[in-house]
């Protein structure tokens, strides 16, 4: 009789020992689920071509888990080039322009494509260290800083709170104009 209670006790410990571990386990899985289901990383990103269709504006929003940036274009455009760096040096002079530029991070923003049609018509009118747009009370953005447009590409320095998760994606609109569009999650994982 004895030996049937320290049995039933045993087996009653290894029962409570394995809802611990498998409550454990889950706890371990939720709290490594990407937030709001961001999985993007923060290595450089690039892809495309050089395109002969120009950069005609630039625009931000804010979403309940990124910041936007969208980059808007006279055609379809496919190439660009965005990664995380020092110093966002401009290719036109050289010139280092972060020192300008709000953020504790810089995204690089390279774009495959001009600041003028092929007439020469200028169809993005700034000039190097402009303001591109306010991102005054963004969780993440600080600062889009024109950086200049050189042998038909053009670049930006894109200040951010910090080095964050961001997608890079490009699509074309019904109105015919191309878009790139760069994300910048609000955190990593919760």
């Amino acid at each position: 009789m004895r030996r049937l209670r320290i049995f039933s006790v045993l087996v009653m410990l290894l029962a409570l020992a394995g809802a611990g571990s498998a409550s454990a386990t889950a706890a371990q899985k939720t709290a490594a689920a990407p937030y709001c289901g961001i999985t993007w990383g923060s290595l450089p990103k690039s892809a495309g071509s050089l395109s002969t269709n120009s950069l005609l504006k630039v625009t931000t929003s804010r979403q309940s888990c990124y910041d936007r940036t969208v980059y808007e274009f006279t055609g379809a455009v496919s190439g660009y080039r965005v990664e995380y760096t020092d110093h966002v040096i401009t290719d036109g002079e050289g010139l280092d322009v972060t020192p300008y530029t709000a953020g504790g991070a810089h995204l690089d923003v390279v774009l495959l494509a001009p600041v003028y049609k092929t007439d020469g018509t200028v169809t993005y009118n700034r000039k190097l260290g402009d303001h591109a747009v306010n991102v005054v009370r963004y969780q993440t953005l600080r600062d889009i800083l024109y950086a200049g447009s050189f042998e038909g590409y053009t670049q930006f320095d894109q200040g951010v709170r910090a080095k964050l998760p961001f997608r890079v994606t490009v699509a074309t609109g019904t109105d015919g104009h191309g878009r790139i569009t760069v994300d910048v999650a609000h955190q990593w994982e919760q």
